[in-house]
């Protein structure tokens, strides 16, 4: 009985290892993305600044620049670029909406939103030829240059 039990659990492996290969094969490969991060940001002299993150989860280290900032009602709305790399030696680079919402009464403290969308052709390694978009949501703090966000979804082929 034990042998009969092992038997179908590895032919149910190799029959689940075939359909996902033919999945894979068809196009329809999509990578989880998630995990957490801290963002430091870094002033730069031409009135750019930089961002400077570890992070957990499906990517290891991000970098990137806020390139525009604009005033909003509620707090302010920014352009940026991300670079992410992975420890499997993968490589991405988004363009990027930030939406800071100020925290009231709270100097230099706003909630932040981010849509990141993978640039056509700038992938590598694992996520070669994956395109896409994830999201990110948490706090920063602009008076220290430092925050703390969570990102989510998924990059496909």
């Amino acid at each position: 009985m034990f042998k009969k039990t092992i038997f179908r659990t590895i032919l149910s492996a190799t029959i689940l290892g075939a359909t996902i290969s033919s999945v894979q094969a068809a196009g329809n490969t999509c990578i989880p993305i998630g995990g957490t991060g801290m963002p430091n940001f870094v002033p730069e002299k031409d009135g750019t600044i930089t961002i400077v993150a570890p992070l957990t989860g499906s990517v290891a280290t991000a970098s990137g620049k806020i390139t525009a900032q604009r005033k909003t009602a509620t707090g302010l709305e920014m352009d940026m670029e991300h670079y992410f790399m992975s420890k499997e030696g993968g490589f991405m680079r988004t363009k990027d909406l930030g939406i800071l919402t100020k925290v009231q009464g709270k100097k230099d403290r706003y909630m932040i939103e981010i849509t990141y969308k993978v640039e056509n052709g700038s992938t590598s390694g694992v996520f070669k030829g994956l395109g896409g978009t994830f999201n990110s949501y948490g706090l920063v703090d602009l008076e220290n240059l430092q925050g703390l966000i969570r990102y989510s979804g998924k990059v496909c082929k």
